[in-house]
C-alpha cells in the first residue's frame, strides 16, 4: 500500500496485513483488524450518507472503547474533523467547545449524551437506532488527508478562553512516522499495548491509539484509571507495552503486587508531567523496569522528546528530540543560549500543528518554528531538562489547567472581589491548583465555599484543593497580580 495520507487508512493498512489479528480488546469484546476496518468504513459511511460535508466537526464524547475508535477513525475516512471532548468537563464548558467549534454532530455515550443536550449539535447516542443506521451504511473511500484538518484539540494560553488547535492528517502521521524510527520501538507489532489514557487527550490518541494502528499492535483498552484494576487488566491481558502518565505509576508503586504483574511487560514510556524521581527508582527496584519519559505538546501531535533517543535515561530529564524534530533553546531575544544556560524551547517538524482554530493564527512562523512557552536547560550530554514554563499553565496529572479560567470561575462568586490561581506541588497529581481568593467588604466565604462555586463551574481537575482566604493580593507598579510572590508565600 503506498503511505496513508488519511490517518484512517492506518487501519485499512493493519486490515490488509494481519486480518485475523485482535486490533481492540475491550473487556470481554475483542475485535480483529479486519472487523474493525469494516466498522470503521461503514460508519464512514454513514456520516457520508447523513449529508455531513468534507470539513465539518463531529464532536466525539465517549469513554475509551471500541466505540471512540470506530467513532474517531470513522469521522477521518469521512474527511471530517474530529473534537474528541472530555469527559470530565461540564455541560457549560462542552457547549463552549462545540459552539466555538461549529459542531455539526455529536457522537456520545448514553450516560454522557446529557452533557451535550444543551447545545446546538445533533446528538446520536452509542446504541440507540441512529447509531445502528450508521453502521449499516456501505462503505466508502477515504476522503481527503494531506493538510486537511483532522483533528481540533482545545488547549490554551493563560488568558481567555482555550481554543483549538488544528491537526492535520500530515501532523499526526508524521509524529507515528518519527516514534517509528526510534529503537527500542515505541511500539512493536506484537505488543499489547494498555490504552488507559483517555482518548480525549492528544498523547492517548496518537501515541497510544494512533501508533497502536500504525504498527499493526493490539490495543487493550481501559475505560478509566483504577490502580489495582488495571494492574490486574496488564496483567491478565499481559500487556507488554504501557504509554503512561506519572500518576498511574506513582499508584502502581505503592502496591504489593506491582512485580508480578509487570512480568509481560516490554517497555514503559511515561509523559505529559514530570515522573517523580522516587518513584521511577522504585519501580526500577520493584519490577526490574524502566520507565522511559518524554515530553510534547498538543500543538506538536504530541511527542517532541523523549530519554529512548538518550544514551542513558537520566532521572528527571525529558531526555533528547525524536527523530525528525528540530530543537533550539532561545533566549528572549531570540538567540540561541549559552552551553549550560536555560533557554525557551523552540521546535520545528513535520508534526507541528496549522495554528489555531479557525483562522490558523498563533501556528509556526514563516520558517517553520514553533514556541513551546517551556524552559529548558540542556547538559554536557544533550540531555534536556525543563526547568520553568514562560506560560503560567498549571499541570494537574498531565492535563492543562489554565489559570485565568479557574480565576473567572472564582471570580463570579457574589462574596469574592478578587482572585489569583496557581500551581502548587503534589504528590499523585505533579501540581494541583490553589487559589488566593479575597472576599467582598463584610463577607466571609470560607474555602469550602469557593471549591463548591467551582466544582459547578469546572471540571474536577481544573478545581482548587486549596483555598487561602487572604485581606489583599501583591500587586506590581502596574496592578498586575504578583504570582511570583505568591509562589513563594505557598
Amino acid at each position: 500500500m503506498a503511505e496513508p495520507r488519511n490517518v484512517s487508512e492506518l487501519v485499512s493498512r493493519a486490515a490488509a496485513r494481519h486480518p485475523d489479528k485482535a486490533a481492540l480488546v475491550a473487556g470481554s469484546r475483542t475485535v480483529n483488524w479486519g472487523e474493525f476496518e469494516g466498522l470503521v468504513a461503514a460508519l464512514a459511511g454513514g456520516l457520508v450518507a447523513r449529508g455531513l460535508a468534507p470539513g465539518e466537526r463531529v464532536g466525539l464524547l465517549l469513554p475509551n472503547g471500541i466505540e471512540f475508535a470506530t467513532a474517531y477513525f470513522g469521522v477521518l475516512r469521512a474527511g471530517l474533523v474530529a473534537l474528541p471532548l472530555n469527559t470530565a468537563y461540564t455541560a457549560p464548558e462542552i457547549g463552549y467547545q462545540i459552539a466555538d467549534a461549529g459542531v455539526s454532530l455529536v457522537v456520545a455515550s448514553e450516560s454522557l449524551a446529557g452533557l451535550a443536550a444543551e447545545s446546538s449539535a445533533d446528538v446520536v447516542v452509542v446504541g440507540s437506532e441512529d447509531w445502528s443506521s450508521l453502521l449499516a451504511a456501505d462503505a466508502v473511500e477515504p476522503r481527503g488527508g494531506a493538510e486537511d484538518t483532522a483533528v481540533l484539540l482545545y488547549t490554551s494560553g493563560t488568558s481567555g478562553r482555550p481554543k483549538g488547535a488544528m491537526l492535520s492528517h500530515r501532523a499526526l502521521l508524521a509524529n507515528l512516522a518519527q516514534l517509528a524510527q526510534i529503537e527500542p520501538a515505541v511500539v512493536a507489532p506484537d505488543d499489547r499495548v494498555l490504552l488507559v489514557l483517555p482518548l480525549f487527550h492528544v498523547y492517548g490518541l496518537n501515541a497510544g491509539l494512533g501508533m497502536t494502528a500504525y504498527v499493526g499492535a493490539t490495543g487493550v483498552l481501559a475505560e478509566r484509571f483504577d490502580p489495582v484494576e488495571t494492574l490486574s487488566l496488564v496483567e491478565a491481558e499481559q500487556v507488554s507495552n504501557i504509554v503512561g502518565a506519572p500518576p498511574m505509576y506513582v499508584a502502581w508503586s505503592m502496591l504489593p503486587r506491582v512485580s508480578e504483574s509487570l512480568v509481560s511487560l516490554r517497555l514503559a514510556v511515561s509523559g505529559s508531567a514530570p515522573l517523580p524521581s522516587a518513584v521511577l527508582s522504585a519501580l526500577l527496584e520493584t519490577s526490574g523496569h524502566h520507565v522511559f519519559e518524554g515530553y510534547g505538546l498538543t500543538e506538536t501531535a504530541p511527542v517532541l522528546t523523549t530519554t529512548l533517543c538518550s544514551e542513558v535515561a537520566k532521572p528527571g530529564s525529558i531526555g533528547r528530540p525524536i527523530p525528525g524534530v528540530e530543537l533550539l533553546l532561545l533566549d528572549e531575544d531570540g538567540e540561541e543560549v549559552d552551553e549550560g544556560d536555560p533557554g525557551e524551547v523552540v521546535v520545528r517538524g513535520a508534526n507541528l500543528f496549522s495554528g489555531y482554530w479557525p483562522d490558523g493564527l498563533g501556528g509556526p512562523d514563516a520558517d517553520g518554528w514553533f514556541r513551546t512557552g517551556d524552559v529548558a536547560v540542556a547538559d554536557d550530554d544533550g540531555d534536556l531538562f525543563l526547568v520553568d514554563r514562560v506560560r503560567e499553565l498549571i499541570l494537574v496529572s498531565g492535563f492543562n489547567v489554565y489559570p485565568r479560567e479557574v480565576e473567572d470561575a472564582i471570580a463570579s462568586h457574589p462574596l469574592v472581589v478578587e482572585v489569583a490561581v496557581i500551581g502548587i506541588p503534589h504528590p499523585y497529581t505533579g501540581e494541583t491548583v490553589k487559589a488566593f481568593v479575597v472576599p467582598a467588604a463584610g463577607a466571609a466565604p470560607t474555602a469550602d465555599d469557593v471549591i463548591e462555586w467551582a466544582a459547578r463551574r469546572l471540571a474536577r481537575f481544573k478545581c482548587p484543593t486549596a483555598v487561602e482566604i487572604v485581606a489583599e493580593l501583591p500587586h506590581s507598579a502596574i496592578g498586575k497580580v504578583a504570582k511570583g510572590r505568591l509562589r513563594e508565600s505557598a
